[in-house]
């Protein structure tokens, strides 16, 4: 058996157990060691501090805890969490730039300007500029980019998660990828 057909057989069985209460405890336990390191990049990716990061990790993960019920498997498992992710983390830039008074462009520059002082950002000056080029994509772009360039997910699978096209992923990547570059070159 090919290790495709065995994930998704496993990833079957821990939905099953987490739709079971006497198993429910030990398939979360199970869920939450397998993707909470990758939810957790995803994540900080697209809110860029540690903290924020953390607290929108653990909202993700009550998220699915509370909803697996609903969960029907018309798409893998880890799509459908890696979308309440991006869906939680959009929601609490967007929560966050509304207290602070500002738009979102505003709060991705501060939390870039931010990440020099944070003991978790272990780039470079050349990593900084990189997200300094890729907060000023349009948000969709900047999810395609990052889940292609630093995941490097196949696009049909940013596909599922995103609800979006693979030709016009593709499109969104190229485009991107060339505000990145010129960015670049500007700074």
């Amino acid at each position: 058996m090919e290790l495709k057909s065995k994930i998704l057989i496993a990833e079957e069985t821990l939905v099953i157990q987490l739709k079971q209460k006497d198993h429910q405890a030990k398939a979360f336990e199970i869920l939450v060691n397998t993707y909470k390191e990758r939810l957790y990049w995803h994540i900080r990716r697209i809110v860029l501090n540690h903290d924020d990061a953390d607290d929108v990790l653990q909202n993700t993960f009550i998220k699915v805890f509370r909803n697996i019920d609903s969960f029907k498997g018309d798409s893998k498992l880890y799509s459908w969490m890696y979308r309440i992710a991006t869906n939680e983390s959009l929601s609490f830039l967007k929560s966050k730039s509304h207290k602070l008074k500002i738009n979102n462009e505003k709060l991705m520059t501060k939390a870039v300007e931010d990440l020099r002082a944070d003991v978790y950002f272990e780039g470079d000056e050349i990593q900084h500029k990189l997200q300094m080029a890729i907060a000023t994509l349009p948000e969709k772009q900047k999810l395609i980019f990052n889940m292609k360039y630093f995941q490097e997910m196949k696009y049909e699978e940013i596909s599922e998660i995103l609800d979006t096209t693979v030709g016009g992923l593709k499109a969104s990547y190229h485009l991107a990828s060339k505000k990145i570059e010129a960015f670049l070159k500007e700074n």
